[in-house]
């Protein structure tokens, strides 16, 4: 997916990020940008420290050392003003079990100061047809299932219109039809100028959504770049995302045992 034409503005910035805890290193010296309009992939294995960077991104952690900005807002000494501009929505989204739909998003609206009103009634109507969540009336958050949760936690983020997204695994949970409208909805939003973090598995997903990706293993950055800058840094013209992510992600360790679990038994 061709990269969109930005200025200089940066809109999220890690900027050599640290997290230690006591001997472990989680997170490594990881710097990226993205900027308006750019939807960017973050990959990388399990534990390889996409998480604990997303929370370090948004102000749930703080960094042992480095910087995370957003829209130039340094969140450790400034996190009202930086947080007031983003939408972070965790792998396990927290929404509260004792809200139906509507109640929780009246609640978080509330909480960011939305006036209420016809407009704010208006964008949340809109938000729980397009999830499939209107006609819920009076079913407790704490009875949907994952992929309900899921579409709930992403309508809260976007019932107050965030020009930042950082969104650790979305599609998790979701069928292929929802799963499909959180990818067209994210491209709608990247082309009105909203920038977009997407940390996921799903590889094929950031292949042919995200302008850029990121690649993080064993808590540092190995690559980062349109698809085509990969493949040139690779020498691998025609590879696909998931082939350069094993081959930048792979260590020679995995390789022998791989060979050792083929090898025919001597």
């Amino acid at each position: 997916m061709a990269s969109p034409a930005t200025a200089g503005h940066i809109a999220v910035e890690a900027r050599n990020l640290v997290k230690r805890y006591g001997v472990i290193t989680a997170v490594d010296a990881v710097s990226f940008q993205v900027r308006p309009g750019e939807i960017v992939g973050f990959l990388g294995a399990n534990g390889a420290g996409k998480t604990t960077t997303l929370r370090m991104l948004c102000g749930l952690l703080t960094p042992t050392s480095g910087a995370a900005l957003i829209d130039g807002l340094d969140i450790v000494a400034k996190p009202l003003q930086a947080k007031a501009k983003l939408g972070y929505l965790d792998e396990e989204p927290f929404v509260h079990p004792h809200l139906t739909g509507r109640e929780f998003l009246n609640y978080i609206a509330d909480l960011y100061h939305m006036p209420r009103g016809r407009e704010r009634h208006q964008r949340m109507e809109r938000l729980l047809g397009l999830f499939e969540l209107a006609d819920r009336n009076g079913e407790l958050i704490g009875a949907y299932s994952h992929g309900m949760r899921q579409k709930i936690g992403l309508a809260s983020l976007l019932i107050r219109e965030p020009s930042v997204l950082l969104l650790d695994e979305p599609t998790n949970g979701l069928d292929p039809r929802s799963a499909r409208l959180v990818k067209d909805l994210l491209e709608e939003l990247a082309a009105r100028g909203t920038a977009v973090l997407l940390s996921t598995h799903i590889l094929e997903v950031a292949q042919a959504l995200c302008h850029r990706v990121a690649i993080i293993d064993r808590g540092r950055t190995v690559a980062t770049g349109t698809l085509d800058e990969l493949r040139a840094e690779a020498g691998s013209e025609h590879a696909s995302l998931e082939d350069l992510f094993l081959k930048l992600t792979a260590g020679p360790e995995s390789k022998e045992l791989i060979e050792r679990l083929l090898a025919p038994n001597s």
